[in-house]
């Protein structure tokens, strides 16, 4: 199996890609079939987003904190658990982010794509779903969608629900809602596109992130789920990732 070993820039995950490298070699990464990326959650996201192009699917081991996207590392027999892994596809939201100066900038968020104020003063919002006004004004921290891959990360600390694979549904989710002040969220399909008008941009300026993208004072953010990108993760058949979304909604 050709491999092209990846490694965070962390002390663990450096002396890890060194053993691994004299143990099954190093395959440049043109020639590889596979790609095995060692570090955190972070890393992952990092390297899903660099090597998109390559359509090459990747086996995380964990060298970082809470590694939800990843499997637990081990130097030993990692032929034998690539060979039986289970791949999982997902795909990314674009996001469509115009600054008040007219500037666009577009992005991809595998986890989710977030809305948050930038000062002091809570963000003045309007949410439109698939070109109708769901939600005049919300007045909150910020708001986001979440894939269903994302919605065990921020989603699930802002109290968003938690979303199975393969259910084609995103979650939209507040952050600190003041008014309307019981509103909780929404679960839409996958195919629904999202368009948050920033209601008083220059008073209460407002960021949009894409996992590790920032796009600052920001006037409307389109968001949507890009099926034309896929990303395939392998996962150990004991620990794949629709058994750890499982998992979460039974943790006390």
């Amino acid at each position: 199996m050709r491999i092209h070993f990846l490694a965070a820039r962390s002390e663990p995950a450096r002396h890890a890609l060194e053993r691994l490298v004299r143990r099954y070699g190093q395959t440049p990464l043109a020639e590889a079939e596979l790609i095995v990326a060692l570090g955190g959650d972070g890393f992952m996201l990092e390297t899903l987003h660099t090597h998109m192009d390559l359509n090459l699917p990747i086996y995380g081991m964990n060298l970082g904190t809470v590694g939800f996207l990843l499997n637990g590392f081990a130097e030993e027999g990692l032929l034998e658990r690539i060979a039986v892994a289970t791949p999982v596809d997902l795909h990314p939201l674009r996001m469509r982010a115009e600054r008040v100066s007219g500037e666009v900038v577009d992005s991809l968020g595998i986890n989710e794509v977030s809305v948050f104020r930038e000062t002091r003063q809570a963000a003045h919002l309007a949410i439109d779903i698939d070109g109708v006004c769901r939600m005049p004004e919300l007045v909150c921290d910020g708001v986001l969608v979440a894939t269903p891959a994302g919605s065990t990360a921020y989603n699930l600390s802002a109290h968003g629900p938690i979303i199975p694979l393969g259910s084609n549904l995103l979650a939209l989710t507040p952050i600190s809602a003041f008014r309307p002040r019981r509103w909780r969220g929404a679960l839409l399909p996958s195919r629904t596109r999202f368009r948050i008008r920033v209601l008083d941009p220059e008073k209460r300026p407002v960021s949009a992130v894409a996992d590790y993208t920032e796009v600052r004072e920001v006037g409307i953010v389109e968001i949507w789920e890009d099926r034309s990108i896929s990303f395939r993760l392998l996962f150990d058949p004991e620990h794949n990732l629709e058994e750890r979304i499982l998992k979460e909604q039974f943790i006390p």
